[in-house]
C-alpha cells in the first residue's frame, strides 16, 4: 500500500495544510494521554530517505512540569526523544510496506544532545529522518527545533514488533 493509499484510510485533517491531525496520529500510534507527544504532521516526504515534520506544542498544563523543576520548569530530555521516537514510529508506518500492522520498539539512542531547555509555550518542531530500513530495524535521525533554534538531537534505532 502506498503512502497516499495509507493517508486516504485515515480521518482528514481539518485544516488543509496538514497532512495528518491528532484524529489520524491517534489511528497509527498506540500511545494515548499523557504519553501521545505529537499533535500535527506538517510534510512527509518519500523517496530514498523518507523524512516527516511534525509539530508537539507545550503547555504549562503537561503533566511532567508539577513535579520537574516547578520554579523553573523545562520539558524533561527523555520526553523529547520520545516525541521524536513518535514522529519516527508514524514515518516508519505510513512509508514503508513491510511495517503495516507493527508497532516500532526503541533498541537504542546514541549521540543525543540537548541543547537548550524546552519551555512552557514552546512550540517544538520535530524533523526526523528514516536513514535506513533492514530486517525489522529502522535506524533514524532525528532533530528538534524551537524558533529556529536546534533544541535537541539524537540518532535512533528501533525494532518492528
Amino acid at each position: 500500500m502506498s503512502l497516499l493509499e495509507t493517508l486516504s484510510n485515515l480521518p482528514k485533517p481539518e485544516k488543509p495544510n496538514l497532512v495528518l491531525d491528532y484524529a489520524g496520529i491517534l489511528q497509527i500510534l498506540p500511545h494515548r494521554y499523557p504519553f501521545l507527544l505529537v499533535d500535527q504532521v506538517l510534510e512527509i516526504t518519500e523517496g530514498e530517505t523518507p523524512s516527516i515534520t511534525a509539530v508537539k506544542n507545550v503547555s504549562f498544563n503537561e503533566p511532567f512540569f508539577q513535579g520537574h523543576f516547578p520554579a523553573e520548569p523545562v520539558m524533561p530530555g527523555v520526553l523529547q526523544i520520545e516525541a521524536m521516537a513518535q514522529a519516527g514510529g508514524i514515518l516508519t508506518y505510513l512509508t514503508n510496506k513491510e511495517t503495516q500492522g507493527k508497532r516500532p520498539a526503541f533498541m537504542s539512542i546514541d549521540e543525543c544532545r540537548f541543547r537548550q531547555p524546552v519551555r512552557p509555550g514552546d512550540r517544538l518542531i520535530l524533523k526526523v529522518t528514516l536513514e535506513k530500513m533492514r530486517r525489522g530495524i529502522a535506524e533514524l535521525r532525528g532533530e528538534i527545533y524551537c524558533d529556529e533554534k536546534l533544541v535537541c538531537n539524537a540518532l535512533m534505532k528501533a525494532t518492528l514488533v
